[in-house]
């Protein structure tokens, strides 16, 4: 009916009392006009009936909220989606004529062997639509190969999709493999595979390994996995430099077994990011040199993290503590033990101890023993903390700490109270609370008892309680281990003695509970020292020659409150070029900006943040373009990756020089996969400005013509 499938009203009450209201609306308007004064003609009255009648129709109407659906069919005619490698990696010289092949299957398109309706784009490091008659135009020339972002670019489109097509080398350089997002869609997809699939006599730097923390002036092993196919016997030389100062050269001879390990020892002499580069000697006869080079950079601290122990009165706990941290080659252990006023077991400066403290471990700290000006030291030094309360605390100078505490002590007692921790499942994730059991919080929750000091303590409302006591089994809501983060001060805090416990049983199971607690503790703690108001980092450290650079920022106030209105900008400096950016606002304290580089090099950059005049911070970082071309890194065709991709999603696998018939089933595809969509297209009459101008209109006749029959 008039093009549409169906067409209906519904109102929002019952259609019988509607149908009633119309009665007797009807009835009141004749009974209104059955006498007038002064009397009118029979015609008039009718009118006038008429238009009473009809315009009270239509107030009761539009009180009844009228609704009318349209409902219309339409087709949706299918289309093929053609995406072509435009990356450089097209052009690699493997004997199969990459870049001819893909031409002739561009070729084929333009000659019409694939439906007008069809998509075709291309797709490297973005996917971008081509237009048929700029097909020619295409050159090969994208810097990476992002698969993933095909099928993000196909859930975005409302189309009818019959299928999709690729043509490529099946190489990821950037992104995801998207075999999994490609069989959700639900949409046959056929790989063309371009170039050989076999592997070629090469030799390449598949991987480096190396410590996560690495610490000026003490040396690391750094690990650089050799892969080999053709070569074996040969002998070659394997390089590590520090930018370009060689910092370690070897010679080795390529194993039989086609992958080898090979270990460097670097000593940086400085903190900082530093770029490395391990490279290999090129053998004759190698099908490429592209990957006979890793550039990677690592983070070196300028010395390892000083951690002290400052205890009120020699304990278990102080002792089993220091046995643990010391067992941690990333840690510098000192200790200050007081067993009398003033005086400490230890001969060193407490003094000198305590400012050279980067995270400080308390345990029944402050003692009555430890002078007050050793406490203000401690406090002026503002270091994140580990907090272990046990009778030795003097309450009275516990109370210069009182700021900086997790918990507060609403009433002292005496005695103990032994007590287990009692962990809920929703702290399963906590990082401080991670072990090698395969239920790491029933782990925690069957550890001995340790003893708590009969005080009502209470968490401050900023903190974080992630474990609770249980006494006897009996769960209660006092809190056992509390953290708390404001800023870049961070604590952590255990309110129980006798912790040693948990070490001994764990260490009987094999179960590294307590050491792990204890070293994520460690790690949380100083996690706070990589708190900025302002960061700024680079999607990544490696980038091709034209490919854009993307900066992301981020910036926060004083309380680590996001700053959606600073003025951030990027100097960015190397190969002998400078260039300024204004990095963008998104909101909510985000910022971004692009830079193309075209010129190889090492190129380093330095961000600042304004609000107004004040200048809330600074970062800085490195990056490198175009020293490894990623695109000629790896020569082989991936028929694994293609062949799952096809046969995942329902479609085939082509190769290169067969791929003729896949035209023919694209077509076909298209001729069955025709698509009925019913588009609903409702209206609200009720309010509807043509229906109430309408109404009005009606009732303004009735009144003329009354006016002009002399009626009231």
């Amino acid at each position: 009916m008039f093009g549409y499938e169906k067409i209906s009203l519904t109102f929002s009450f019952n259609y019988l009392y509607l149908i009633l209201a119309l009665i007797l609306l009807i009835l009141y308007s004749v009974y209104t006009y059955r006498y007038t004064i002064p009397f009118v003609n029979p015609a008039r009255k009718n009118i006038l009936t008429a238009l009473r009648a009809l315009g009270l129709l239509f107030v009761i109407f539009i009180i009844f909220e009228p609704k009318l659906s349209l409902a219309k069919k339409i087709v949706i005619k299918p289309k093929t989606l053609v995406f072509i490698d435009n990356s450089r990696s097209i052009r690699i010289n493997d004997g199969t004529n990459r870049e001819e092949h893909v031409k002739n299957f561009i070729q084929d398109i333009s000659k019409g062997k694939l439906e007008e309706t069809s998509g075709i784009f291309t797709f490297g490091s973005k996917v971008k639509e081509v237009k048929r008659d700029s097909l020619s135009k295409i050159n090969f020339s994208e810097v990476s190969t992002n698969f993933s972002n095909i099928f993000s670019s196909i859930k975005k489109d409302e189309q009818n999709i019959s299928a999709v097509a690729i043509i490529s080398d099946g190489v990821i350089t950037e992104g995801t493999n998207p075999v999994f997002t490609a069989e959700k869609l639900g949409i046959p997809v056929f790989t063309v595979g371009i170039g050989d699939s076999s592997s070629k006599n090469d030799v390449e730097i598949k991987n480096v390994l190396f410590n996560e923390y690495i610490y000026a002036g003490t040396p690391t092993s750094i690990s650089v996995s050799i892969a080999n196919k053709g070569f074996a016997g040969k002998n070659t030389n394997i390089s590590l430099y520090e930018n370009d100062k060689a910092v370690e050269q070897k010679s080795i001879t390529l194993n039989a077994e086609g992958i080898q390990n090979e270990e460097f020892t670097y000593t940086p002499k400085d903190g900082g990011e530093k770029k490395l580069t391990a490279v290999i000697s090129p053998l004759p006869g190698e099908f490429t040199t592209a990957n006979n080079k890793k550039v990677f950079y690592v983070n070196v601290l300028n010395n390892k993290l000083k951690v002290v122990i400052l205890s009120g009165a020699p304990s278990p706990d102080m002792t089993i503590l220091k046995t643990v941290l010391s067992s941690d080659e990333n840690l510098k252990v000192s200790s200050l033990t007081y067993y009398a006023a003033g005086k400490t077991v230890e001969k060193n400066s407490p003094q000198i101890t305590i400012d050279s403290a980067d995270i400080f471990f308390m345990v029944g700290f402050p003692s009555k023993e430890v002078p007050d000006d050793i406490i203000k030291r401690v406090l002026a030094k503002n270091k994140p903390f580990f907090f272990v309360m046990t009778d030795a605390v003097d309450l009275n100078k516990l109370k210069y700490f009182k700021s900086d505490l997790a918990f507060t002590i609403n009433r002292s007692g005496q005695g103990y109270t032994e007590v287990q921790p009692n962990i809920s499942i929703n702290q399963s994730k906590n990082p401080l609370l991670q072990n090698n059991s395969t239920d790491n919080i029933s782990a925690w929750n069957n550890l001995p008892p340790v003893l708590q000091i009969n005080s009502e303590y209470m968490a401050k409302p900023e903190a974080e309680v992630i474990a609770r006591v249980k006494a006897n089994n009996i769960p209660l809501n006092t809190p056992l281990i509390i953290t708390k983060r404001i800023g870049n001060k961070r604590s952590v805090t255990v309110l129980a003695k006798d912790i040693w416990r948990w070490k001994l049983q764990t260490a009987e199971k094999d179960l590294d509970l307590f050491d792990r607690f204890i070293g994520n503790s460690v790690k949380w703690l100083n996690s706070s020292d990589e708190e900025k108001q302002v960061r700024i980092k680079t999607s990544k450290k490696i980038y091709a020659p034209g490919e854009e650079i993307e900066f992301a920022g981020e910036v926060y106030d004083e309380l680590f409150n996001p700053v959606s209105d600073a003025d951030v900008t990027v100097n960015v400096s190397g190969s002998e070029q400078k260039n300024e950016i204004k990095l963008t606002a998104l909101g909510n304290g985000l910022y971004e900006g692009k830079f193309e580089g075209n010129k190889p090099g090492d190129y380093s950059f330095s961000g600042t943040a304004f609000e107004g005049q004040k200048k809330l911070g600074n970062d800085a970082g490195k990056f490198n373009i175009g020293e490894v071309d990623i695109e000629m890194i790896d020569p082989k065709m991936n028929y694994e990756f293609l062949s799952s991709l096809a046969n995942q999603t329902g479609g085939k696998f082509f190769n290169y020089d067969n791929y003729v018939q896949l035209f023919e089933i694209l077509n076909k595809l298209n001729d069955v996969s025709a698509k009925e969509k019913i588009n609903v297209n409702e209206v609200n009459l009720w309010s509807d400005e043509w229906l109430l101008g309408l109404t009005i209109f009606i009732f303004s006749i009735e009144w003329f013509i009354r006016k002009r029959s002399g009626m009231l």
